[in-house]
Parts: C-alpha cells; structure tokens; sequence
C-alpha cells in the first residue's frame, strides 16, 4: 500500500486544486507543518503583506485544513498611527521617507497557527494572531485575536461559538498530539480519532497516556 508523502505537492491523484502547502514554501519567514493543506494550486498567493524587512513569521504547525480565498494578512498591511497621517510615503516611489523603524508600527509579531486547524472558506486572519490546535475558523470570519485550541469562533470579529469538547477530553487531546506520531501509529488510530463517540475516545485517550 502506498504510504502518505507530505512532500508530495499533490495529495489527491489527478486532482490539483488541492496542495500540501509545505513542499510549495519559498520564503524562510513561512513556516508549515507536515500534510497541512490548501484548496487551492497556490499558498504563498494568500499570504500578503509579508515584507522581508519586517521579520515577521507564518507559521502553521501539521495537518491544518485551509479552505479556498483564506488570507493571512501579516504586519506590513499596518500603517504607522503614533504620526499625523497615516500615509505609506516610504512604500510609493519618489517620496523621500525611510521605512518607519518597527517600534513605529502597531507590530503584532508572529502569526501561529496550531496543529489540526479547520480555517474555513474565505476567513481572514489578522497579523498576531495565534490559533490553538484543533481549532475550527467559519467561513468568511475576521480572526483578529487568539484563538483558544479545540475552539469554533465564527463571525466579524470571529466571537467563540463553543468548544468542540469539554475541558477533560481537550487536556487529553493536546497531551495525546496525534499529529506528532509517525505515519504507521496515525493510521492505526484512524478510528479512533474519527469516532464520535467522544466518552469512548475519552476512556481510550486515557487508557494510552497511562501505559
């Protein structure tokens, strides 16, 4: 049987709006995990405003779901808000301005997105934000702060729905880290990791940490 490859671009034969994102990276400032994917033929396109002289991170941790037209909008899209205007003069030819040092700038640092992520159709994430694994983003919501793991916030400004799971099988769900195991052990729990009966995965979750 043909084994899982994160380095194959194309996790779904003969069909390419479909990617794994990590084997598509060029800039060392995104940073992406193991068999995350796209629904789209190109990641970077929806990362903007990601200047080198920034510094600032993507990173996106392993088998995150990212569904078509999300944007991860990063720290070059603020604007300087401490001056009188908050005009780019030093992004537009001709003007005679430096670029404003980053303490200048509402810099928001690195934007982090957990393991297990469900980031959904047309959501945008804002410069800073961190996204905790397992959580879920709605369609077309604005994340423009954290995100607590095993979370689904929707909306504009993306508000907390609910939790996925209750406080016990969360903890449990974050010491276990399926997504760190090897391709062989994450098949063999398959079936656990997609049964819904949630007091069974409970017990058994227990039942492994313990041994």
């Amino acid at each position: 049987m043909k084994k899982p490859d994160p380095n194959a671009i194309h996790p779904i034969a003969g069909y390419d709006k479909v990617i794994h994102v990590k084997p598509t990276i060029r800039n060392p400032n995104i940073i992406v995990g193991d068999f995350t994917y796209i629904a789209d033929s190109k990641f970077e396109s929806h990362v903007t405003h990601h200047y080198d002289w920034l510094g600032d991170k993507l990173i996106i941790g392993k088998f995150c779901q990212i569904a078509a037209g999300v944007e991860f909008v990063m720290n070059g899209a603020n604007h300087q808000m401490n001056a009188a205007t908050t005009y780019p003069f030093y992004t537009m030819e001709g003007w005679e301005m430096p670029p404003p040092t980053v303490d200048a700038l509402p810099f928001k640092g690195d934007t982090v997105i957990g393991n297990d992520v469900w980031i959904g159709q047309n959501a945008v994430i804002l410069p800073g934000v961190h996204i905790g694994d397992g959580a879920i983003v709605g369609a077309d919501s604005v994340v423009g702060s954290d995100v607590a793991p095993y979370s689904i916030v929707a909306g504009n400004p993306a508000r907390l729905i609910r939790k996925r799971f209750d406080d016990e099988l969360i903890d449990l769900m974050l010491k276990f880290s399926w997504w760190d195991k090897s391709i062989d052990e994450i098949n063999r729990l398959i079936p656990l990791l997609t049964d819904s009966d949630l007091q069974k995965v409970k017990q058994e979750l227990k039942r492994m940490l313990d041994d």
